[in-house]
């Protein structure tokens, strides 16, 4: 990082945090970020206390993406259980003028009961037999009107409580996604207060002992032998690997999925779904649910995870690569694979057969710098 970005850095960080008016706290308000505690002495200290509130703020930021996932899942729930019932209630309106007519027929005395009668005493007892028929279907008439109006209630009522059942989870999750939004703002507005408290030359230590330690692991993961192979990604990883290049030097924004900024993991499930296949939105989810496979075996297209709690991800893309969405303040860049902490890799397209030729698509220049741009304040 120049000490020019550096010191706009901090001048932005400290000008927001000058222009921030204090959030005004409610009965259940947000979670309160983990306390800094003294600023340390060396840059070491101080990088290590960054990436800390960063890695906080990151792990907030992903449970709101859970959440609001799930939200707009229970939303669609609702809004078509409440077409189901609404059809439900016309069924069983149906039913129950069914059942009226047939009401009124018994009182009048034109039930099968009263026709079958008319049949046994007629004068011809053969042409009653021939006619028996028309008391079965009758008795069927009667009893299918029955049945579906019984039917009906019961299909109604199971419905209305389905539908009850969801509308409730629907405000719950509502309540906890306010609440984790007022969290990650609170975690980023710690990044924010430490960002304003550094001097541009404290920024620039932290910028250059950073890359020392990425390129430190990344040196050690290679001498490993765990990224020798060579393996051309499938089709869809490698449209996913170009829509992924397309984003590169977008803004970071936290919760977003493009077209213009993205999170970390926003970043990597709309990459997946621009080639075709729908994957988990969040980075835990990701790598819950996608099929792991070992570092030794990594393809373009395969998701990078970091972290013991799996609260960031990456996009491979081959050469010991990846393109991420890093943290607020920064682009969507191409980063060596150990630009964090590892926690393992899975792949989104486990039974889909790797190309036979594969050529990375032009990369630009500055895509492996990714300049920060100063803070960027969480959306109110």
């Amino acid at each position: 990082m120049s000490g020019r970005v550096a010191r706009a850095l901090c001048t932005a960080a400290l000008a927001a945090a000058v222009a921030a008016s204090p959030a005004v706290a409610e009965p259940s308000g947000p979670e309160p970020a983990p306390a800094p505690g003294p600023a340390p002495r060396s840059v070491a200290g101080l990088l290590k206390q960054l990436q800390t509130l960063y890695r906080n703020a990151e792990e907030a930021g992903e449970l709101y993406n859970g959440t609001e996932e799930e939200l707009r899942k229970r939303t669609a729930e609702v809004r078509k259980l409440r077409g189901e019932v609404t059809e439900a209630r016309a069924a069983l309106e149906s039913g129950r003028r069914d059942a009226g007519r047939l009401a009124r027929d018994q009182y009048q005395g034109r039930t099968d009961f009263s026709l079958y009668l008319r049949l046994l005493l007629a004068d011809d007892p053969a042409r009653a037999l021939e006619q028996s028929h028309v008391i079965e279907r009758a008795q069927a008439g009667r009893s299918a009107v029955v049945d579906r109006l019984t039917g009906a209630e019961r299909h109604a009522e199971v419905l209305a409580a389905k539908s009850r059942a969801a509308q409730d989870r629907q405000r719950e999750l509502a309540a906890l996604r306010k609440k984790q939004h007022d969290t990650v703002r609170s975690r980023l507005k710690a990044v924010e207060v430490m960002l304003a408290s550094l001097s541009a030359e404290q920024l620039a230590a932290l910028s250059a002992l950073e890359e020392k330690n990425i390129g430190e692991a990344q040196d050690t993961l290679t001498a490993s032998g765990a990224l020798s192979s060579v393996r051309p990604p499938s089709e869809e990883g490698g449209k996913a690997v170009a829509y992924a290049v397309e984003q590169l030097g977008k803004p970071y924004v936290w919760g977003a999925e493009g077209p213009e900024t993205y999170d970390c993991s926003g970043l990597t499930s709309q990459a997946w779904s621009a080639a075709g296949r729908d994957i988990p939105r969040t980075s835990q989810e990701q790598w819950r649910r996608l099929p792991k496979v070992p570092l030794g075996s990594l393809r373009p297209g395969d998701l990078v995870v970091y972290f013991p709690k799996a609260t960031h991800v990456a996009l491979y893309i081959g050469d010991g690569l990846v393109i991420q969405a890093p943290r607020p303040g920064a682009t969507v860049k191409v980063s060596p694979l150990a630009s964090n902490p590892l926690l393992g890799a899975v792949r989104p397209d486990p039974g889909s057969q790797p190309l036979a030729a594969y050529t990375l698509p032009e990369l630009p220049e500055d895509a492996t710098s990714g300049p920060d741009t100063g803070y960027d304040a969480p959306d109110t």
